[in-house]
């Protein structure tokens, strides 16, 4: 049961969103039209989000803003059909997992490039190598989409998409401080020239942070002696520029790198709350050239890109019953996945037939990992294991609009991987929209598949060379519709999927190869995801009160043992207000609510629900300065995200922006 204080909270929310549409009614206000917005993610060329006929959420640069700028896991957090999960604190290993699908089978990009680590277990990502304070805005498309973009997208597609220079040159700096030691700073120089934009960005953050074994949780801080800090700091910058001269070519090249020092705890063993670090390196380049050809009917894209995820963890053990900090067992681990690679698009305008997009893609991944024993007996450093694979696809798309209500769209894919097995995958869409009522249909099907890691593959002691890809198939309805001048909005969508194939570890020798005695890495599993997605929005007072909400039920069991899958709420939601009382303040509550889940495979280690009440605020001075101030977990309280892992408690944060 959900403690009262947290019911009573979502209860106000949610009330509110049935009284005040009628205090609504009696103001004299027009609300605005809702503007078309435009993505990239369902098409791979820009569409506006009410012609997609895939589920897709954009989460635009004010909302990040608004977020926590500490971590991009609380950014995402709101988005309905995904779920975070983080391993304590900021700076700690973050898994996204989307519509029940696993951590590995969610494809992350940025600017349009895949930066799933090449060198993780699955290839999963790990959201805390990227730095919020370069992003400008997020597209989240749920559904299985390899048909688009290859591997891993099966879940769906995280789509992070970096500054860029327009308009006149803006310089601003934010800085925040608050709990648990927080120094955050966030600085950015963006504008355009003629022809020419640019955009910089850079950010500096230091955490002093708690404990992630054990902190809040009473059963540990009772049975434990005081538990030490873990510390995160971080830095990270993005450099882009942008040519168009208005000839039909355009230019782009963008530079990112992000740093995080965190400290960690094994939490096993005698003495779980160890004094371990972990540095994350993540840099990335891309070029992207575009051509306009045949009046514009026929436009050329290509792009080169490279980027490097590099994790060091040193860690420090203690065992038996009579371990003392002087008989630990010290190591180095090191661990680094390399992709490059170009893809070529093109894009041919066929009037009355629509358009047709042919593309195609090769990229290298690489990965190698690295053992040093430190203490008691130190050693050379060993290599574990060394792999890489190269991965050659073709892939296409028709759009054919059917009047000016409905858009179809057929996609194919080919992609085929070094030493391994080919694998296809197709994706349809529909979107129909009745203007005259504010309805909007959409519908989906499509396959996904995944190609086994390079550790999966390449690993001397578990992995298996002759994996085949993991595969999917899933659909997806939808209703949008707008209500009240477009006063209240709301959507309805179901989904499911079914996962074949899925790569699994089997501590079975009998299955494995000679030499593999602790087990290895089969084409075992089976999974299925269902569920329903609700969000809306309600403008209850123009221009001073707005009401936002979302609730995801989902079904996710492996169809082996019939079991709930690790780490999937089978009810999660959000419930937010904006409230404007006069011109300049902004005043945004908000509830967050997680149903009972497991942290381990098979329903082992339950973790309670629970629901976090946050409050942010800001106060515009002037044109120059603008002032925030943000309360999380307002009622402290108490859950895991990861079973033995500690989650902050009540935290207050202020700081202030110049802008010029």
């Amino acid at each position: 049961m959900f403690r009262k204080t947290h019911a009573a909270a979502a209860a106000v929310l949610v009330a509110s969103a049935t009284i005040f549409p009628f205090a609504g009614s009696a103001q004299n206000r027009q609300p605005s039209a809702n503007p078309l917005e435009i993505t990239l993610s369902p098409y791979r060329i820009p569409t506006a989000v009410q012609r997609s006929g895939s589920a897709v959420t954009v989460i635009n640069a004010v909302e990040i803003e608004r977020s926590n700028p500490a971590t991009l896991s609380d950014v995402l957090r709101q988005v309905p059909g995904l779920s975070v999960t983080q391993a304590g604190g900021p700076g700690q290993a973050s898994s996204i997992l989307i519509r029940g699908a696993n951590a590995g089978q969610t494809l992350v990009l940025l600017d349009g490039v895949r930066i799933n680590d090449p060198s993780g277990p699955s290839g999963e990502f790990d959201a805390s190598m990227i730095a919020p304070a370069i992003i400008e805005r997020i597209e989240v498309l749920r559904g299985p989409q390899s048909a688009l973009y290859g591997s891993d997208a099966i879940g769906g597609v995280v789509h992070i998409i970096t500054k860029k220079g327009r308009g006149a040159p803006v310089a601003s700096i934010r800085t925040e401080a608050g709990s648990y030691g927080t120094m955050n700073t966030i600085g950015s120089f963006a504008g355009a020239q003629g022809a020419w934009s640019y955009a910089f960005s850079g950010m500096a953050q230091r955490i002093e942070g708690f404990s992630n074994y054990g902190y809040r949780i009473g059963r540990i801080e009772r049975a434990s002696r005081p538990l030490e800090k873990d510390a995160t700091t971080r830095y990270g910058g993005l450099g882009r520029i942008g040519y168009d001269p208005g000839t039909g070519f355009r230019f782009d090249l963008g530079v990112v790198s992000t740093y995080t020092r965190a400290e960690y705890d094994s939490a096993f063993g005698t003495h779980p709350d160890t004094p371990n670090v972990g540095t994350r390196r993540f840099y990335q380049v891309h070029a992207k050239a575009e051509l306009d050809t045949l009046s514009d009917r026929f436009t050329h894209s290509l792009q080169i890109f490279a980027n490097r995820s590099d994790r060091v963890f040193f860690t420090r053990d203690y065992f038996g019953p009579l371990a003392a900090p002087g008989q630990a067992f010290e190591t180095r681990n090191g661990f680094t996945g390399d992709r490059y690679g170009v893809e070529y698009q093109g894009r041919l305008k066929l009037d009355a037939f629509g358009s047709l997009m042919l593309g195609s893609r090769f990229e290298r991944e690489r990965a190698h990992s690295n053992t040093q024993n430190i203490a008691p007996t130190p050693s050379p450093r060993r290599q574990d294991f060394v792999g890489h694979q190269d991965t050659a696809s073709l892939f296409g798309l028709w759009q054919l609009p059917v009047g000016e209500r409905l858009l179809l769209s057929l996609a194919g894919r080919h992609d085929k991987v070094s030493d391994s097995r080919s694998f296809n995958t197709w994706r349809a869409t529909a979107a129909y929209s009745l203007n005259e009522t504010g309805t909007r249909l959409r519908a989906s099907i499509g396959t996904g598949g995944k190609a086994p890691s390079l550790f999966q593959r390449f690993s001397p002691l578990y992995g298996t060379a002759s994996l085949r890809p993991e595969d999917s198939i899933g659909a997806d309805a939808g209703i949008e519709q707008s209500l009240i001048n477009g006063r209240l909005t709301l959507s309805v969508g179901v989904f499911m999927n079914r996962f074949r194939d899925l790569i699994d570890f089997q501590s079975n020798p009998a299955r494995c190869r000679v030499g593999q005695n602790f087990g290895c890495y089969v084409n075992v599993a089976r999974a299925s995801t269902s569920g329903i997605e609700l969000s809306g929005k309600a403008i209850l007072i123009e221009d001073y009160l707005t009401v936002s909400g979302s609730y995801t039920y989902l079904q996710a069991k492996d169809k082996s043992t019939n079991l709930t899958l690790a780490r999937r709420p089978q009810h999660s939601g959000r419930v937010a207000m904006e409230f404007t009382p006069i011109v300049g303040l902004l005043i945004s509550p908000s509830v967050q609510l997680f149903g009972e889940r497991f942290s381990s495979a098979n329903e082992r280690n339950r973790l309670a629900p629970y629901a976090r009440f946050d409050i942010y605020s800001e106060y515009t001075l002037n044109k120059t300065f603008k002032l925030h101030a943000r309360v999380e977990n307002i009622t402290n309280a108490r859950y895991q995200d990861v079973f033995n892992y500690g989650t902050p408690g009540r935290a207050f944060y202020g700081g202030v922006t110049a802008t010029w």
